[in-house]
Parts: C-alpha cells; structure tokens; sequence
C-alpha cells in the first residue's frame, strides 16, 4: 500500500511508522511529516537516501549529520545546498558532490571553491563549473592541464570578464 503524506491526518503524518513507510517509497514525503519526525535521523535518513532532495525538508539540526548528508549529496550532488554551513566547507562532502556533479561546487564554501584539488574535481566532471571556482584555484587548474582532459567543448577553461570569482 502507497503511503501518501501529502494527504494524511495529522495524526498520520506524527506516526513513526507510517512517514518511515512513506519516505522509503518517496523521500519528498519528508516534507509532510511532522516537525518531530522531520528531525528524525533514521526517517532522515531514509528520506535522503530515496532522494537526496529531502534534505531540503528534513530538520535544521540534521542539515548538520555529516552521515545524512553524506547519503544526500551521494544521490543527488546538489543536496550540497541544503547542508550546513560547516559541512557545506566539508572537503570529503564537496569532492563527493563534485564528482557526481561539477556544478555543485556552487554551493560549496569559499575555502573549497578555492581548493585546486576540489575545483579539478568538478571541472573534470563538467566543464561549466568553472564559474565557481576562484581565480587563484583555477590559475592552478588551469596550470596542471585539467582543461585539456576534459575533451570536446572544454579546450578552454577561461571565464568571461563579468564571470569572476573571488
């Protein structure tokens, strides 16, 4: 039987259980559930881990468990914006968003758009993620070849004049 959150009692969307039940089939159904469960790591947990997006919905405390948000960026890189601060300057967080998607150094710290070895990582895993990085992580970047490893439509990793970044 299909568990839908979005139009359960009240009591429902409080019973540990039934929102387990429901996050197993659609992580997304976190969002329905009671503001006890939301902060509930095993429903957390298994929210994200059916859809990394469900950290989005899941408690402010557990934005910061390292092992939930590790699940989250794991299925979906950019979950990576829903983390906390702390984990969002993460080095092991990032280079796993990186690697799963470029794109997703946006959202990580400043100290990590400016680490080489994590802007090589998305640049590698899409070209266009070199918006984010900073000018002196990218000058190394640049410097080690990462450009040239890419293949087609990656031959340079120059920005535009309104495109940089600090």
């Amino acid at each position: 039987m299909t568990r839908e959150l979005s139009s359960a009692s009240k009591a429902q969307r409080g019973n540990r259980e039934f929102v387990l039940e429901a996050v197993r089939q659609s992580g997304l159904a976190v969002r329905h559930a009671s503001d006890q469960l939301r902060a509930d790591p095993e429903i957390a947990l298994q929210a994200v881990r059916q859809n990394g997006r469900a950290l989005e919905f899941v408690s402010d405390d557990l934005r910061g468990n390292r092992k939930i948000v590790l699940a989250a960026v794991g299925k979906w890189a950019i979950a990576l914006k829903f983390a906390s601060s702390e984990l969002r300057d993460d080095r092991e967080i990032a280079l796993r968003a990186v690697r799963k998607w470029g794109v997703a150094l946006k959202h990580a710290s400043p100290r990590l758009k400016a680490d080489p070895e994590v802007v090589a990582a998305a640049v590698k895993r899409n070209s266009a993620a070199v918006k984010y990085a900073s000018d002196k992580s990218l000058a190394k970047v640049q410097a080690a070849g990462v450009g040239r490893q890419l293949g087609t439509g990656a031959v340079s990793l120059s920005r535009g004049p309104q495109e940089t970044s600090k």
